[in-house]
Parts: C-alpha cells; structure tokens; sequence
C-alpha cells in the first residue's frame, strides 16, 4: 500500500507587526555612551575547613586578580566608552550631511534671484542650519518626540519665488538693497503663515483630522511624501553624471552588497554607508578639479562638479552667529501672507505623512493623534523661528532624514539630537508608506481603488500643473478676478479683533489715495449682515488695488502650491474617499485597517505611548496628552 502523500504546508501572510522590526537602535534605546564593567571576584575557600594561611594566601590571591581585573576592565571601559560615543557621534554627524543637501540647495537658488552674493548666500546658510538645529531640537523634547530632522522645505520656493518677482521690488537698482528689501518680505510672509500651524496644533484641530485616518488614506499620503521627491532625485544626478552615478552605485553596494560579503564589518557598512561613500565620493571629485578635468568644460557643467565653485566657503564669515531680525524689520503684505499660507498648509500635511513613517522607523506606536497635533504646533513655532531670523524658507520635516532612518536602522532620538548640535556648532563656526498596507485587506477591490485612484491622482495632478507652468509661464488657475484678495481680507477682518487690525493696518500703512482701510474696517466689523454688501462694495470701490498689488497674484499661486504637492492630493484624496465610502460598515472598516489603529487613537489607551511619547522633566503634568 503506497504511503499517503506528505500533507503539504499551508502558507501562511507574514504577520502584522505594530512594531518594525530588526532596527538597531529604537525610538528609546540609543547608542550606549558606555557599557559599564563589572569585576568578578573568585570565590574564597570556605572558612570551616581551611586554615588562616590558606585564606590568607586565597585572599591575597583574590585581591591581586581584582586588581588586575579592575585594571583591564578600566582600560577596556575606556576604548568602549570611546567607540560607543564615537558610533553616536558619526551617526548624528551623517544626519547632518543628508539635511545639508537641501540647506545647500534652497538658498543656491534663491539667493541670487534676490540680488544676494556668495556672503548674502553663506549667511542664509548659516541661518537655516542654526535655525534647524533649534527646531530639531525643539522637535525631540517637546513636540512628538520622534527622530525627525526639520530643516528646509521645497514647498516653500514657490511663493518665495512670487515675492521675489513681486512688482514692488522690481524699481530697486541696488543689488544688496533689494536682497535686504525681499527677504524682509519674506520674513513678515513667514510669520504671518507661522500661526496656521500654531493654531491647528496647539488648538487640537488637527487633533480631530488625524484621528479619522487610516492604514489605507496613511499609505498614499507617506508614499509620495518620498516618492514625491523622484523629480529632484536623478534629474538632479544628471546635472554631473560622472560623479552623481557612482555615488549612488557606491551607495547602493555600501549598504546592500558588501554587508553580505563582509560579515564581520556588516554593521559598520550598514550603518555608515551615506558617510563612506560621500567621503569618497568628494576625494573623486576634488581630484577631478585639482587634475584639471573641467578646465574648458562649459561654466553650468564647472558649477555642478568641481568642489570650488560654491562660493559658501569664501563667502562665510569665520565666526557668525545668526540673530533675530539681523535683516531688518520685517515687512507685510496680505497677498504674499496668504500665498505662504498656503504653503504652510501643505507642509502641515506632508509633515504629518512624514511623522508617521519616522514613528515606523524608529520601531514605535504609531503616533497618537494629541502627539501629532502638539508636534505640529512647535513646527508652526520653527516657521515663525524661520521668519524671525530670516531664513528666507519655512521648516518642515526633512523627509531625506527620514528616508536614512530606514536604511540605517537607527531610529534613535539620541542620534537626532547630536546632529541638531552640529548643525547649530556649524552655523556658527519612501517606501515606508507602502508597509502601512499590512494593515489593510488588499483582497478587497474598494480598499484598491482608494489606494490605486489616490496614488494615481497624487501623481497626474501635480504633473499637470507642472507641465502646463513650464509651458505656459503660469498655473492653470490664472484669474485676474480681484474679488478673491477682498473676500480673504474679509475673512480676516471677522477672525481677528478690531484693535488689532486697525493699529496694524495703520502701522504698516495699507492705505492709499485717501481710502482709509481702518475706517472701512470698522464699516465691515459693525455693520448688520442686511448691509453687508452695501459696506463690501463700499471697500471695493476703493483703490484697494493699490494696498494689494499683487493679491491676485498670489491667489493663484495658493491654489498652484497646493495642488503641486504630490503627496497633498494623494493625502486627500485618499482621507476624502477613506471617510465617505461605507465608513460606518464594521467589515470595511476592518478592511481598511481601522481595528489595528483605534487603540491608538487615544494617548492612554496603549501604554507604549507613554514610553515613546511622553514629555521630559515630567511635563506631561502641565501639557498632558489625550
């Protein structure tokens, strides 16, 4: 009789895990400084059957191998307190050269177009690193407390860009004069757009938004967050191709190929790949110059690779230490107010994306909504640290940091913090997303249209506008309908109380051609609802064109900077379609991953979140959580 066939093994999806495993170093267990020794003593005979000379001897002898043990475990807890605090060090230190790309790059673009030089530009830099260095570490001690790394944003080029070309600095013919007149701009812009992210955080508003998303709306939002960065990544190789390409074959061996070839130096590789292959990849390129390679080379191609056309290094002052207001006083206008709003807003959102991969890499919680929201807060505060000391760009969550945690494994707050102080020491001297689908049911053909149609509108809509801007010169909303800059003022005037708007109206002189806005303000803030229209077509009959030259400039590029964001539009969509499609059904709810996240929706109601979220200096008493 034939054996019955082996029963074959049933296969099994790999296991949902709140936790990412195999990281080294976690949210709360950083590198250690030391690992402290510990001497063992030999046993001595016992005393009922040993003589005194025998224990004399046995003590003796005791006491010479304490010594010496002491002695080598002093010597060995040295070299260990040194590597140890050397690992820590050089992670922090290879943090800091991954934000220092984008620090580099914002200010090499802008500064120019505001009539700066190599000094102007160095300075910028200098303000941005120091600026980010407090943010971070403001970030990691009272805001979410995670391992984020805030530094320069791209969403805040764009209407950076428009008060640049903004008509009121067009007449001036001094170069440093009008660098000096756009960052001052700038700054007034940045305050002012600083308190929509103040407000949402501290207020708890985005408290509610956040506890209404899921595994599934998480996924596209956290996805293109990176993936949104792709039209910066190779485009930005190919600008010096013999020096990007094996930067980032090198790279890629570094980290992926060699840790298996090696495994005794796996580690090392593994955690130190961006450092080592930089550092060699810089000597390639300095001998490139120094040998004479880009000599007759064309002035875009020199720009791009040799190592001595930066311009930063000459151009930075030997000991500089950023200030408040070292600019000037800031200036404001409503229109440019409104339009850094707008990009502020989609910081906001993209941040979040952003905090949530950072809590899966660091091996944590997910980030419970009361947490998110006073993270959110402080960012609002590091924008407003931004336009205190002019930075010229607003401050956001360095997704490039984010990306490095998951390819180190090192998600330690520690780590963070050390490279927080050599940003501030040196300015004075995306497939995370895609993991959050384990959650999800993905047999279930609405949970794939959500997340398909939202990847797929995340990444046509914003390459629409940006095709048609490069082909037309402007966005797709291109209106010169200047009821839009009157409604928003409107708007603001009924927010905010009359004192206020009057002394600033009038500090700042929004007025002209004898149309007192103060007066028409107070119009609008007394009048009954009945004659509303009457009072705003009173206002409207005022050259308030004049006050706000540009405020259907900016109206348009407030739609155009939320609409370019890919990792926005995927968001929202996502929220929008995750919140609207049979939400009150328990078995769609379960298919989209709700079950796995309602407990940690609330603060208490897991107790890891006190572990990974919790307030230093026991602050949690005055600022708690919910």
């Amino acid at each position: 009789m034939a054996a019955p066939a082996p029963k074959q093994e049933e296969l099994q999806p790999h296991a949902v895990r709140d936790q990412l495993p195999s990281v080294s170093y976690c949210l709360t267990s950083p590198p250690p400084w030391r690992t402290p020794f510990l001497p063992s003593f030999p046993p001595l005979p016992p005393i009922s059957s040993s003589a005194p000379s025998v224990l004399a001897a046995a003590a003796a002898a005791a006491c010479a191998r304490c010594f010496l043990d002491l002695s080598l475990g002093l010597a060995t807890d040295a070299v260990s307190l040194v590597f140890n605090a050397a690992e820590a060090v050089l992670l922090g230190f290879q943090h800091y050269l991954v934000m220092l790309g984008t620090t580099v790059i914002i200010p090499t673009a802008l500064v120019p177009q505001m009539g700066g030089g190599n000094e102007e530009k160095a300075r910028v830099v200098q303000t941005l690193l120091f600026v980010a260095g407090i943010n971070t570490l403001i970030q990691s001690f009272l805001g979410t407390r995670l391992p984020a790394v805030m530094g320069a944003s791209y969403t805040f080029v764009a209407p950076t860009i428009s008060i640049i070309l903004a008509g009121r600095y067009s007449g001036i013919a001094d170069p440093h004069e009008k660098f000096v007149r756009i960052m001052r701009g700038t700054q007034g812009a940045l305050i002012v757009a600083s308190t929509l992210q103040i407000i949402m955080g501290f207020s708890g508003l985005w408290r509610i938004v956040v506890r209404l998303l899921s595994p599934l709306s998480a996924a596209p939002l956290v996805a293109l967050v990176g993936f949104g960065l792709y039209e910066l990544g190779f485009p930005s190789v190919a600008k010096c191709v013999e020096i990007g390409l094996p930067q980032i074959l090198l790279l890629v061996a570094l980290s992926q190929y060699i840790p298996h070839l090696v495994p005794l130096l796996s580690t090392a590789f593994e955690r130190f790949a961006v450092i080592m292959s930089i550092a060699l990849i810089w000597l390639y390129a300095f001998f490139l110059t120094v040998g004479g390679a880009y000599k007759n080379a064309a002035p875009k191609t020199q720009f791009h690779c040799r190592t001595d056309r930066s311009g930063l290094v000459g151009g930075a002052p030997w000991i500089s230490v950023p200030y408040p207001f070292q600019w000037g006083a800031p200036t404001f206008d409503a229109g440019e107010a409104f339009a850094m709003m707008a990009a502020s807003f989609v910081a906001l959102v993209e941040s979040t994306g952003a905090f949530i991969a950072i809590s899966r890499y660091a091996s944590a919680t997910p980030c419970p909504p009361s947490v998110m929201s006073r993270g959110i807060g402080w960012q609002g505060v590091g924008i407003l640290l931004g336009g205190l000391f002019g930075t010229a760009n607003g401050t956001s969550v360095s997704v490039e940091n984010a990306g490095l945690l998951g390819l180190t494994r090192v998600g330690s707050r520690r780590v963070v913090q050390i490279s927080a102080g050599f940003m501030i020491f040196f300015s004075i001297l995306g497939m995370a997303g895609v993991g959050f689908l384990q959650f999800c049911n993905l047999n279930s053909f609405q949970t794939k249209f959500i997340l398909g149609f939202s990847l797929f509108m995340g990444l046509s809509v914003p390459q629409y506008f940006n095709e048609y801007t490069s082909v037309a010169g402007f966005g797709p909303v291109h209106t010169h309908a200047r009821w839009t800059s009157w409604f928003w003022l409107y708007l603001l005037l009924c927010t905010v109380e009359f004192d206020i708007v009057a002394f600033a109206l009038h500090r700042f002189k929004v007025y002209r051609h004898g149309c007192d806005i103060v007066f028409w303000c107070y119009v609008l803030l007394k009048s009954p609802s009945s004659s509303f229209y009457c009072s705003f077509g009173t206002l409207k009959s005022c050259k308030l064109r004049d006050a706000f030259p540009c405020a259907h400039v900016q109206f348009n590029d407030m739609i155009n900077v939320v609409f370019s964001s890919k990792a926005f539009v995927a968001g929202a969509v996502a929220y929008f379609l995750d919140n609207t499609l049979h939400r009150r059904d328990g078995t769609v709810r379960k298919d989209r991953g709700h079950h796995f996240w309602d407990r940690f929706r609330s603060f208490k109601t897991d107790p890891r979140s006190e572990e990974f979220y919790s307030l230093p200096f026991n602050l949690n008493k005055f600022f708690p959580s919910f």
